[in-house]
Formats: structure tokens, C-alpha cells, sequence
């Protein structure tokens, strides 16, 4: 199945289902973008009171705000990842990515609530953390490595006054 975009195609992965790039796309080049009208925005107080179906694919863009989209539902998380968020809404290419190449994006940079991955971390990257539970807990120097590559939810940046 390819995406609205014809960036990617969902394929079985090791993690079950995956996005795969369907052609060569460039640092910087837009994945997903979130506010395109597709997706379903939830407002609860916490992630665990999300739908059963969202709890572990909605991106939280505010405080007690979240928001789900089809596109986005297979992009499976790396703690090396090569794709990042740019604004609230736009996922886009940290690096060069080659056809066939799966998309992984860093869970902990959209999400600061009570959310945290289902089972133990298993990307197999020399950063593997492990335990993937929100911003907050990510170590100081990689929160400073996707904020100089402007790769974090800009809600994030603005609850954490990370531009100053």
C-alpha cells in the first residue's frame, strides 16, 4: 500500500509492519504531514485514556493533545532514527534515504506524557536506550543534537524553551 505521498510503502518489517521509502528521498524532504486533514485529533488528560486504537501511534503536539493519522501508523521508532520532526505537525528526512530504506523516527521527540512504548526498545543502534517513556527522560546530549538539527516537535521546543 503506498501513501497518499508515494514517499513510502507499508511492508512487513522486523517489528511487524513498516514503512519503506519507495524511492530516493532527500535530507529535509517531507514524509508525513500531520495536518493535512487527515488526521484525528484527541484531547484527554493523559495518553493511557486515548482509544485503544491510537494509544500507540497518535503524536502529542500540546498538552493534553494528540493527534492520529494513517500515514503515520507504521513508522516504527529507531533510537537512531532518519527521520525527524520539523513544527508540530511535519515529519521530514534527517539524511539522504535510499529506496527500500525503513523509516524510523524517535518516539521520545513528539511525546512528554505518561506514554511509554509497550516493550523494550530492540533497534539494535549503538544509542539504544532501551526504555522509551517521553522528552523528558531523553539524555541531555542527544535533546542537543535534534535541537541543533531542528528535529523535535516545535510544542516541545516551546514547553522546554530549548531555542534559548
Amino acid at each position: 500500500m503506498r501513501t497518499s505521498m508515494n514517499n513510502f510503502e507499508i511492508k512487513k518489517s522486523r517489528w511487524g509492519q513498516g514503512s519503506f521509502a519507495v524511492r530516493d528521498i532527500s535530507e529535509g524532504e517531507l514524509i508525513v504531514d500531520w495536518s493535512d486533514g487527515r488526521g484525528q485529533v484527541y484531547e484527554c488528560e493523559k495518553a493511557s485514556d486515548l482509544p485503544e486504537v491510537s494509544k500507540d501511534h497518535a503524536i502529542q503536539f500540546e498538552e493534553h493533545k494528540w493527534i492520529d493519522h494513517p500515514d503515520g501508523r507504521n513508522i516504527n521508532h529507531s533510537c537512531t532514527p532518519n527521520c525527524g520532526w520539523r513544527g508540530r505537525f511535519q515529519l521530514v528526512a534527517m539524511r539522504n534515504i535510499k529506496e527500500g530504506e525503513e523509516l524510523f523516527v524517535d518516539y521520545d521527540t513528539m511525546e512528554d506524557s505518561d506514554w511509554v512504548m509497550p516493550s523494550e526498545c530492540k533497534c539494535g543502534t549503538p544509542r539504544c536506550r532501551k526504555v522509551i517513556k517521553g522528552f523528558r527522560f531523553l539524555p541531555r546530549d542527544v535533546v542537543e543534537e535534534y535541537v541543533k538539527g531542528k528535529y523535535i516537535s516545535e510544542w516541545l521546543i516551546e514547553k522546554y524553551q530549548l531555542n534559548q
